[in-house]
């Protein structure tokens, strides 16, 4: 099986208590799989993974498969400090049926070659039937890894299928690690909220891992790349791109205000402390959404 598309990272909804909501996240599920996306991912950042215990990110990665059911991909979040809590998120995924992990390297142990092998190269011993998607965050959250270094793992482990780079500038990181022509390694996925997909793309990448909250225009935008016409996916590309620098500044707060306004979420509830969406930004958003053509100006107005 391969990777390719849009695989949105899926938020983890909550109920106005801030307990997980299953059925929000059944609901979301259905609306990324009929926008026709190419594959789920949960948990990541913007899923507020290190907000999550174990038992939640089970259940939720349970209730996002289950609903699936098997009509796209699913890959699940692994990351964590230790080999041994990457293996129980990994085997925890492989009893749901799950064999496509992402793993961003821990900061603890550095960004040089050597760590990185050791640590990727013990965590592929122990989960020997999983594919791997190496996930290169950039600093300060991530490890900021250097193609050189991403282009080793990828050569030592081959269970690394493939890299999703998001550090800043992504492009010319892509284009290094393709060039390296690695044979184990089907692709480079790109990341960053897809705020800078088309040069991801024209450089190789063969997916983009955003946010959900507009998901069928991010399809849409991947499909005429796809089909050459360049000029449509450049033209959507520019459509998105407001709401987009406005996400990179509010991150789940946008995603779940947008879902709510959407209908597919009650509330915006996040724990992690994030920047709060006042009347103005709430304003512009919906401003944004509006002119997207994903939520109708009297919709707005009713919910102000």
């Amino acid at each position: 099986m391969t990777l390719a598309g849009i695989l949105p990272v899926v938020p983890t909804p909550f109920d106005s208590d801030g307990a997980v909501d299953l059925a929000a996240m059944q609901r979301l599920v259905e609306y990324a799989v009929q926008a026709g996306v190419g594959g789920l991912v949960f948990p990541g950042f913007a899923s507020e993974v290190e907000h999550l215990s174990s038992v939640e990110r089970r259940q939720l990665l349970a209730q996002l498969v289950e609903t699936n059911a098997g009509r796209v991909p699913v890959v699940a979040g692994a990351s964590a400090e230790t080999v041994d809590d990457v293996v129980e998120h990994g085997q925890a995924a492989g009893v749901m049926g799950v064999n496509w992990l992402m793993i961003q390297p821990p900061k603890s142990i550095g960004s040089e070659s050597t760590a990185v092998i050791d640590f990727m190269g013990a965590v592929a011993a122990r989960l020997e039937g999983m594919r791997f998607i190496l996930q290169n965050a950039p600093a300060p959250r991530g490890s900021d890894l250097s193609p050189e270094t991403i282009v080793n793992v990828a050569k030592a482990v081959p269970q690394v299928a493939y890299v999703k780079e998001e550090t800043l500038p992504a492009g010319p990181a892509i284009t290094a690690i393709l060039e390296a022509g690695i044979d184990t390694l089907q692709g480079v996925i790109g990341g960053g909220g897809a705020r800078y997909i088309l040069d991801e793309y024209r450089r190789g990448a063969c997916a983009a891992m955003p946010a959900i909250e507009i998901s069928e225009l991010h399809v849409a935008l991947d499909r005429a790349w796809r089909e050459g016409d360049h000029a449509t996916a450049r033209d959507i590309y520019i459509r998105t791109l407001p709401l987009l620098t406005l996400q990179a500044v509010y991150r789940m707060r946008l995603t779940k205000h947008t879902m709510m306004r959407r209908g597919i979420l009650d509330n915006t509830y996040v724990r992690p402390s994030t920047p709060e969406l006042d009347a103005v930004s709430t304003a512009d958003i919906d401003a944004n959404l509006i002119k997207l053509g994903v939520m109708a100006a009297d919709n707005a107005q009713a919910m102000a």
